[in-house]
C-alpha cells in the first residue's frame, strides 16, 4: 500500500472512499498482495491484468488461469461488489455491540439472507485460529452460560437442577491482564487479551486442558470457587475468589472476564436477540476481536480484518451444516 495514501478513519470517509470500484480494488490488492499480484493457484507472479474483466490471467499453463481478487478469500463466489463488502466489513468490525443483519440489509440494499451470510464470512475473517504464544502473567479463567432467562422458560425446563439451565450453551474464557508500563501513556495501544471456547460442560476434564493448552506454566491463574478448577497447583499459582463471600480480594478477581461476558451478552440480547448454539462460536470470535483491538481506531481495526480475509473459505451449505465436509472454521 502506498504510504502516502490516506485511508478512511470514519464511516463517512469509508463510504466515500470505497464508493469508487477502482479505489476498492486497488486497496484490496495492496492488502492482499503487498509484494505484487501472484496467481492464487500456482503462486506465479507472471500475470497480466485484463482491464475489461477486472481480473488477472496467469502466464503459466494450468486450469483456472484467470482469477479475480476475490479468489481464495471470504469474498469468493460472491456476486456482491467489493465496494459493498468493504462497507459491510467496516460496520461489523467497528460496532461495539455488533450490528444486526437487518441493519446491514437496509444499509446496503441487499436481502437480509445475503447480509447474514456476509456477516458470518466476515466473522470468519475476525477469527484467530492460531496463537503465537501462550497467555502469561496474571490470567483470569471463568465460564458463563448463554441462553434465555429461566423466568422466560417453560415450567418443565425450570425444574431442571444443576449449575446453569437446560438448553443453555456453555462458554469458557481466558483473559490475560495487561500491565501497562505507564498508566497515562496514550501511545500504548496494548490491552488485556481474551480467548473464548464453546465447551460441552463445566467439568474438570473439559476446562483444565484448555487452561493448560493456552496458559504458560508458572503463570498466576485467578478463578472462582468452581471445583473443576482445583488441581491447577503446582503447575500454576492458582488464586481463588469465592463469589458467595466476595468478588475481589486484593488483586485476586475475575472482573476482567466478567466485563467481557457482560459485553458479549449485551451484543446477543440487544443486537442479535437469539443465536443458534451451532453458530455461537462465530459471534464469540467477533466480540473477542473487537475487545482485543479496542485500543486502536476504526481504520486500524478494519485493516487488521482485511488482512485476515485471505485463505478462508465458507460456503452457504457449509455454514448451515448441509455439507458436512465443508470447513466450518
Amino acid at each position: 500500500m502506498n504510504a502516502e495514501t490516506k485511508l478512511p478513519r470514519t464511516l463517512t470517509e469509508a463510504v466515500r472512499y470505497f464508493s469508487d470500484p477502482e479505489t476498492s480494488l486497488n486497496f484490496f490488492v495492496s492488502i492482499r498482495w503487498p509484494a505484487g499480484v501472484c496467481c492464487p493457484h500456482c503462486g506465479s507472479t507472471s500475470v497480466a491484468f485484463l482491464k475489461n474483466q477486472r481480473r488477472w490471467q496467469c502466464h503459466a499453463k494450468h486450469p483456472r488461469r484467470q482469477f479475480s481478487a476475490k479468489v481464495g478469500t471470504i469474498f469468493e463466489d460472491s456476486p456482491l461488489s467489493l465496494e459493498q463488502w468493504m462497507v459491510a466489513v467496516w460496520l461489523e468490525v467497528n460496532a461495539k455491540n455488533s450490528i444486526s443483519s437487518y441493519e446491514v440489509h437496509r444499509a446496503l440494499g441487499i436481502t437480509q439472507k445475503s447480509a447474514w451470510f456476509m456477516q458470518q464470512r466476515i466473522r470468519l475473517a475476525m477469527h484467530n485460529g492460531s496463537f503465537d504464544k501462550k497467555l502469561s502473567g496474571i490470567v483470569e479463567a471463568d465460564e458463563t452460560f448463554i441462553g434465555g432467562k429461566a423466568r422466560n422458560m417453560h415450567a418443565g425446563k425450570r425444574k431442571a437442577k444443576g449449575r446453569g439451565a437446560v438448553g443453555k450453551a456453555v462458554v469458557m474464557g481466558l483473559l490475560q491482564r495487561h500491565a501497562a508500563k505507564k498508566p497515562k501513556d496514550k501511545s500504548d495501544k496494548s490491552c488485556s487479551q481474551v480467548r473464548t471456547h464453546v465447551v460441552d460442560n463445566t467439568k474438570r476434564k473439559t476446562l483444565q486442558p484448555i487452561i493448560r493448552s493456552h496458559v504458560e506454566a508458572g503463570s498466576e491463574v485467578h478463578t472462582d470457587a468452581l471445583a473443576s478448577y482445583s488441581g491447577l497447583t503446582p503447575d500454576y499459582a492458582h488464586q481463588v475468589v469465592d463469589h458467595a463471600e466476595e468478588y475481589v480480594r486484593g488483586n485476586v478477581h475475575t472482573n476482567g472476564l466478567e466485563n467481557f461476558w457482560s459485553l458479549f451478552k449485551r451484543c446477543i440480547k440487544g443486537t442479535h436477540v437469539s443465536v443458534e448454539p451451532f453458530h455461537l462460536f462465530r459471534y464469540l470470535d467477533a466480540e473477542a476481536f473487537r475487545f482485543n483491538n479496542r485500543k486502536v481506531d476504526d481504520g486500524d481495526r478494519f485493516v487488521r480484518v482485511m488482512q485476515g480475509v485471505t485463505g478462508k473459505r465458507l460456503t452457504y451449505k457449509g455454514l448451515i451444516g448441509e455439507n458436512p465436509e465443508a470447513p466450518l472454521v
